[in-house]
Order: C-alpha cells, then sequence, then structure tokens
C-alpha cells in the first residue's frame, strides 16, 4: 500500500487545525496526562505545556487491503503446535515497546508516540467543562464588552477583507448583463451572414458590410472588463456588544498552627488551581483572600500564597470577615458570589455552631455557590467542623464539600466541585 509524508516545512500555526484534529481524537490519553501533571508540578510550575505519550497501538489507522476473499486454508509445513482458528500468541519482549529488559533476536515494533502539548493547549484540556455554578445574569459591568461578527457583505473594505468567490460572483453576472444584447445582436447577424454565403448571387459588399458589424460587435464583448471595482464585495463585520456577568469569588484560607506544611501545600494548589480557572474563563471576575488563624485578615494574591504568619484557630472569623465585605461592597443585585475555603477541619468545639448558623442565616442566602474541601487523610477520623458543615450541605444544595488526602486528588476533587451542570 503507498504512502505519502509530507516533509514541507510548515510555517507558522499551519498546522495549528491537524493538531486541534489530533487533541481532538486522543483527548481521553491527554486529559489522563494533565491530571497526573498536577500531583508532580511545584505552584509556580502549573501552568506550562506537558509531554504526553500514547501507545502506538492507539494511534494506528485502519486500512483497508485488496485480498482474494472468502474462506481458504493453508498448509504451512513444520507446523507441530496449532490447529484451524489458534491464535498466535506475541513473541515475548525485544518488540519496541520500551518495556521489560528481556530482548528477542527477531520481531519489530513502534515506540510510545510522544506528543508535546503547549501551554494554551494543556490549560484548555485542564479546565474543560468547567464552570461556576449557578451562575445568572446580573447587572452589566461598567465596561461594555463587544465582539466581531459577520454582517454580509460592503462594497469598501480592507483589501485583506476582499471576498474573492463574492467578487468574482458579481463579476461574472455583470459581464452576463453587459454582453447580452451585444450577444444577442451577434447571433441575428451570424445566422444573416450564413443565409447570404449559401446564396449563389449573393452581395460582396453587403457580406463585407455583415462581417465589419460582426466583428465590431465582437470586439465589444470582449472590451467588456472582467472584474471591475464595481465588482468587489468585502466581508462586513460589526461590533455586537457581549452580555457581561459580574462575579466575585472569597478564597478562605486556614493558616492555623494545625495546618503543616504539607497541609498549607494541598491548600495552596487547589486555590492556584481556582484562581487560574477563574482567571482564563472569566472577563469580569474579582478574587478575595482571606487568611485567618484566630483572627482573619484580607490580603492580596501575594500575601495570602506566600506569608507563613500562623496562630490558634477560630474559623468563624473568616466567615464574620466575609459576611462584612459582602455587605460593604458587593450587592447580591449586581454580583454572582462564590466562596472557596480550604482547612484541615480542626477547630474549637464552640466555635464550630457558629459557623454553621453564620453559613445559614447570614452568608448562603447571598451566595451562589460555596465549597469547602477539608485536607485530611481519609482514614483519620472526621473533626468537629466537618459534621456541623454536613448539616449544613443537607439542607442547602448550594454548599459542596470533599475531603482530599493528598496532591493526587486534587484535580479530581476540583473537577468534582466545579463540573458543569448540563442543562
Amino acid at each position: 500500500m503507498s504512502q505519502i509524508i509530507d516533509r514541507r516545512v510548515n510555517g507558522k500555526n499551519k498546522s495549528a487545525v491537524n493538531r486541534q484534529k489530533f487533541i481532538r481524537r486522543y483527548k481521553k490519553h491527554l486529559k489522563k496526562a494533565v491530571e497526573e501533571a498536577v500531583s508532580k508540578r511545584s505552584i509556580t510550575d502549573m501552568e506550562r505545556g506537558e509531554s504526553v505519550n500514547i501507545p502506538s497501538k492507539d494511534i494506528a489507522e485502519p486500512t483497508f487491503g485488496v485480498g482474494r476473499g472468502g474462506r481458504r486454508e493453508t498448509i504451512y509445513p513444520g507446523n507441530k503446535e496449532f490447529i484451524s482458528g489458534d491464535s498466535v500468541p506475541r513473541p515475548q519482549g525485544g518488540q519496541g515497546q520500551g518495556q521489560g529488559k528481556e530482548a528477542s533476536d527477531s520481531g519489530e515494533g513502534e515506540d510510545d508516540f510522544s506528543f508535546a502539548l503547549s501551554r494554551e493547549e494543556f490549560m484548555d484540556l485542564f479546565f474543560e467543562d468547567l464552570e461556576l455554578p449557578n451562575m445568572i445574569k446580573t447587572q452589566l459591568a461598567k465596561d461594555i464588552q463587544f465582539k466581531k461578527i459577520r454582517a454580509g457583505y460592503t462594497s469598501h473594505g480592507s483589501p485583506s477583507n476582499i471576498n474573492v468567490i463574492r467578487s468574482m460572483k458579481g463579476a461574472i453576472a455583470r459581464r452576463i448583463a453587459l454582453g447580452a444584447p451585444y450577444r444577442k445582436e451577434l447571433k441575428t447577424l451570424e445566422d444573416e451572414l450564413a443565409l447570404l454565403e449559401e446564396q449563389d448571387t449573393c452581395n460582396e459588399s453587403d457580406i463585407e458590410v455583415l462581417k465589419l458589424k460582426i466583428r465590431g460587435l465582437q470586439q465589444k464583448i470582449k472590451n467588456i472588463p472582467y472584474i471591475d471595482t464595481f465588482d468587489l464585495r468585502y466581508n462586513n463585520r460589526i461590533d455586537q456588544p457581549i452580555p457581561t456577568t459580574q462575579a466575585v469569588m472569597f478564597c478562605l484560607m486556614d493558616v492555623s498552627g494545625s495546618m503543616g506544611e504539607y497541609e498549607k501545600d494541598v491548600a495552596k494548589r487547589f486555590f492556584t488551581l481556582l484562581y487560574m480557572f477563574l482567571t482564563r474563563t472569566y472577563e469580569h471576575i474579582e478574587l478575595v483572600f482571606i487568611r485567618h488563624h484566630t483572627v482573619a485578615k484580607e490580603v492580596d494574591e501575594q500575601e495570602f500564597f506566600y506569608s507563613r504568619e500562623t496562630g490558634g484557630t477560630v474559623v468563624s472569623s473568616a466567615l464574620k470577615l466575609m459576611h462584612e465585605i459582602i455587605q460593604e461592597r458587593y450587592s447580591t443585585a449586581d454580583w454572582n458570589i462564590y466562596a472557596a475555603q480550604a482547612s484541615d477541619g480542626d477547630n474549637w468545639t464552640d466555635d464550630s455552631p457558629v459557623c454553621r448558623n453564620l453559613l445559614l442565616q447570614s452568608i448562603l442566602p447571598f451566595l451562589q455557590y460555596y465549597a469547602y474541601i477539608e485536607i485530611i487523610d481519609e482514614s483519620s477520623p472526621s473533626g468537629n467542623l466537618w459534621r456541623e458543615y454536613s448539616r449544613v450541605a443537607e439542607t442547602e444544595q448550594r454548599f459542596a464539600m470533599q475531603k482530599i488526602g493528598g496532591p493526587d486528588q486534587i484535580y479530581p476533587v476540583f473537577r468534582k466541585l466545579f463540573e458543569k451542570q448540563w442543562a
């Protein structure tokens, strides 16, 4: 079977369409590699691309061959092991799959196919099918956004926007319309000339006059421009306003003494994913960062991720501060309000019921969605904060809670919390 390999050097982005087809076809392998990358990378290295290995057997292309057809039996000399219907086992080792240390003196194969994802492709797969739940259309943002949309054709425009097909159709129609009277008269004269030439006694002067008229008409038809500036048509694009929705995300992180470096690293990884997801997916999104131990404080992004301040644990301090900020700056008529909280679940026993009441009475009525993650080994018993929050989850659909035992569970839990709700 013939195979054609195009080794021409592609210009910049010339293979973008083929890359997207490949990504759509092998998305299962690519998404698996993306999930594995989360548990291996540092927080500052989360956004780079990734190299993905795809088994060669999964990229094999189906082919059609021409055979004799029908059922037939072939007898090979020296066969002492197999009978009709047996499957021949694959030779062990040395088959080019890059696995095992046993070599073979026969057989051939192919190494796994390696495909490098760019940063944008990696992040697109990373956050595919995710959204902020229960997003509603609130008051439009102050800065109205526009997007360019196609709106027919225009007779004036930039040469880069010229529509060749539409222009050529117009040129053909114009040539047909302008040449129709000439062609009709030309056909009449040609018929008349043919009749004169068939006559035995024809007047040579009349024939010459007809020929002169025919040449004149032919020249007129030939002089019709092949294409004229009148024929040119350009793709017309207009600005269409985009409805935009404002949203704010409150990020609450426990930095008390019970949160060790391991727990804090897992929490920071989770909030890093959340930060990248929100800033890449939504244009009008604000983030409010709150760190708390016995006292809660609103901080900037740098301090939220890198400050080393610690202390005791009073979770209600963060919830009270969040409620105050909502009342002061974020009206529910103008904003979709969300919150994500990360903690190890260790809290003063008397404070956990206070947290539950704050959520039910003062916070959740204003929120679209509240996500709580508890960083704790699944084999360990749940703390009093988890028990109180479980009572909230039983009555509030807008409240979701999950446990994370290690870095390898961050991405699955993140997807579960912010999975797109299909209508």
